[in-house]
């Protein structure tokens, strides 16, 4: 049997997450000064030692008390070298501080730019990589390239199917809430995929922390999930793990990341300027995923799509498209949606009299009130069983914008009303 196409998996997927600011050049991220380097008077010791250590820097000794010395990732002998103070206790606390921040700045280590930005906003990290197979010696620049693309859409799917369910949750988002989820994942940064093996994404945590949570719980739930079907046979498990986030978007994305791979996992660290969020432990166990957990996966991502209930609605929207088959009948109508349902735009079927009253709402730039069914079936973008089509009043600033939305469509209203 034919099943329509699920769109909101394989739409274009917008990238809301902003470039980490080692790829691009322009502004750096808000609070920072021009130079990209934090202001050493508020920078904590103790977090920027954990820093280093969590981005592989090692302690080489010091005196004790007073500073460590820190060397970057790598083989040895190299000549980075930074001097942290231990407190900021000393008169002389803040030079070196200054001076670590500066040769970070400076230093051609990758890790060095991630450890600026989290000091610069505290985000929790996340960090995602692929365990692939090393590229033959001809193909390794395509295959680095569109492994580093896959990687970064995996990632990118997975931010937005916890944003998802921050609004609300659900087996099946489809369209709705996308639009504010997309929103909140603005002011994530993320990184360079060097070879598509490795990515870290930083979430400011006074933005983000609801999105670093949520996705901590659901992907550890998802695990479980996966664990008991294969153990069992059973899909239960990937029922009640709906309430700790878990989606037919984020089963779908863990397909997407570990795709290709001979393994995936995901880890989240928190910011250690803020520490460990209620009910979360301190350090987060990472989550893997095998090849051989995407069965399971795919089961729970169609058993997510298939009983994801329709909704009752009572949607306002303005009419932004008409067509019927000829000059009587019922027809087509697509509104924008204004309130009542968090889709962008729904699609119902009117009768000939409900559709007259559309089209006169549509000349006039007046939207319609409109009761029915919002169907899972497409994403949660058709109304059924429509119902109690009216105008609504609304200011004249608003009704202005509809009209030039109007003009801006007028070939869309010509269509219905010569029937083409």
């Amino acid at each position: 049997m034919h099943r329509p196409m699920d769109e909101s998996v394989n739409e274009v997927f917008p990238s809301a997450v902003r470039p980490h600011p080692a790829e691009q050049p322009g502004p750096r991220p808000a609070g920072s000064p021009a130079d990209g380097i934090p202001d050493p008077a508020r920078v904590d010791p103790a977090v920027l030692g954990v820093l280093l250590a969590r981005h592989g820097w090692r302690r080489r000794g010091g005196a004790a008390g007073r500073y460590s010395r820190w060397t970057p990732p790598g083989p040895p002998g190299g000549s980075t070298s930074l001097l942290v103070p231990d407190t900021t206790a000393f008169p002389d606390s803040e030079d070196l501080l200054g001076e670590a921040l500066t040769a970070l700045a400076r230093s051609a280590a990758p890790s060095a730019r991630e450890v600026l930005v989290s000091l610069t906003v505290p985000s929790d990290e996340i960090r995602w990589w692929r365990d692939v197979p090393e590229p033959a010696a001809g193909a390794a620049g395509a295959a680095s390239w569109t492994g580093a693309e896959q990687l970064h859409g995996a990632a990118r799917q997975i931010l937005l199917a916890g944003a998802l369910a921050v609004r609300g949750r659900a087996g099946y988002h489809g369209a709705r809430h996308r639009r504010r989820a997309l929103a909140t994942l603005g002011s994530v940064l993320i990184g360079p995929a060097p070879g598509g093996r490795d990515l870290t994404a930083f979430v400011p945590v006074e933005a983000g922390r609801p999105l670093a949570v949520r996705l901590y719980q659901a992907l550890h739930a998802a695990r479980e999930a996966v664990d008991y079907q294969r153990a069992t046979g059973g899909m239960e498990a990937f029922d009640s793990a709906v309430e700790a986030g878990v989606s037919r978007e984020l089963t779908e994305a863990v397909i997407a990341l570990v795709r290709g791979s001979e393994g995936a996992g995901i880890a989240l660290e928190w910011a250690p300027a803020a520490g460990a969020p209620d009910g979360c432990p301190v350090r987060p166990e990472p989550v893997e995923f095998s090849p051989g957990d995407l069965p399971a996966l795919r089961r729970a991502g169609a058993r997510y799509l298939r009983d994801e209930p329709a909704v009752t609605v009572r949607i306002t929207g303005a009419v932004v498209r008409l067509r019927r088959a000829g000059p009587r009948g019922p027809g087509i109508v697509r509104l924008r949606v204004l309130a009542g349902a968090e889709v962008p735009h729904v699609r119902l079927e009117l009768d000939e009299e409900a559709y007259r009253i559309a089209g006169q709402a549509h000349l006039v730039g007046l939207p319609v009130r409109v009761e029915g069914r919002l169907e899972s079936r497409g994403g949660f973008r058709r109304l059924t069983r429509a119902s109690q089509v009216v105008p609504v009043q609304v200011d004249e600033e608003e009704r202005d914008r509809l009209m030039k939305s109007l003009q801006e469509n007028v070939d869309y209203f010509e269509e219905a009303c010569t029937g083409e």
